[in-house]
């Protein structure tokens, strides 16, 4: 998956308008990003990308880099 596709699958998550987001936005100014964000955000990594991840590490997240990133690993 390109870095371009997991911006998209973003995008979809927060559901917003594809091309509203940035690598290096913070998740602070994004108004969409909230609990439920979070909570879509960990089924997206169990069932895209066989990862678990707590609400907790995703709160840590400062950037839209950050959750990008750790798709990758």
């Amino acid at each position: 998956m390109t870095e371009k596709e997991k911006l998209n699958l973003l995008e979809e998550i927060l559901e917003v308008d594809e091309g509203c987001l940035a690598f290096d936005m913070n998740l602070e100014d994004i108004d969409e990003f909230n609990s439920m964000t979070i909570l879509s955000l960990i089924v997206m990594f169990e069932d895209e990308f066989g990862k678990k991840i707590s609400g907790k590490e995703i709160k840590k997240y400062t950037t839209v880099a950050d959750i990008i990133n750790q798709m990758e690993h």
